[in-house]
């Protein structure tokens, strides 16, 4: 079996007297693309800050790359390959998509490949190519989650962490998104999605989580949990 690139084990945390993370174990290995979906609440958006060092965890260890990440911070995961697009993008407003898309490859030195990612990213997302030297805080919302992935690619992530990618999109650049996340993933990416929009993120999934309150009450291969009666039940509204 390939290497395991994330090992979550025993993870708690909490978010004043309340805990919102409830023991989680979930592993991810290299080349998956891998899932975590539940209802809003239940913690998945709060699993992801804790494994990029943006939220403390009070029990349990987060392995990456065989390594206990506990402690070591954001900037430093990132430099690590460890990469996360966050809900809400965190794109830079007053720079163009060409510079934003600059900062994602700042800490490489091969111009030509640089060049040819950017270019890749473009044949994904014409839209972006077409407005290059536009700030990009004049982008509509999905012309900026396009924009947030492409920058995390030309980072060259060892993983990517994908937090509700498709939130506020309309559904044809829904499915756009999800496209390209699919694509990215075949190119040897490896992915963790979590993601409300059950039935995509199963579809284009290799194995799946689901999380209820804090805990993980499910998990297995994402095309047997897709016609599973309690996922359709609970996240396909079947």
């Amino acid at each position: 079996m390939s290497e395991i690139v994330l090992k979550i084990s025993g993870l708690q945390v909490n978010y004043g007297g309340i805990q919102a993370v409830k023991g989680v174990d979930l592993e991810v290995r290299k080349g998956e693309l891998v899932t975590l979906i539940g209802a809003n609440g239940a913690g998945k958006s709060t699993t992801m800050r804790a494994i990029t060092g943006l939220k403390p965890y009070s029990e349990g260890d987060i392995q990456y790359m065989g390594q206990s990440i506990k402690g070591v911070p954001t900037h430093e995961l990132l430099s690590r390959g460890l990469v996360m697009v966050p809900e809400g993008r965190g794109i830079f407003a007053r720079m163009t998509i060409y510079e934003n898309l600059m900062m994602g490859a700042y800490k490489r030195n091969d111009k030509a490949g640089i060049e040819a990612d950017i270019e890749r990213m473009f044949t994904f997302f014409p839209r972006l190519k077409e407005r290059a030297t536009q700030l990009a805080g004049t982008l509509s919302g999905g012309e900026q989650q396009m924009l947030a992935m492409s920058r995390a690619v030309l980072s060259q992530p060892k993983l990517l962490l994908l937090d509700e990618p498709s939130m506020g999109l309309s559904p044809i650049l829904v499915d756009k998104i999800f496209e390209v996340v699919r694509e990215i993933s075949q190119e040897g990416i490896t992915v963790l999605l979590v993601e409300q929009n059950a039935r995509l993120a199963l579809q284009a999934a290799n194995r799946g989580y689901v999380m209820d309150s804090g805990s993980i009450t499910m998990a297995g291969d994402a095309q047997e949990m897709l016609h599973d009666p309690r996922v359709r039940a609970a996240y396909l509204g079947e």
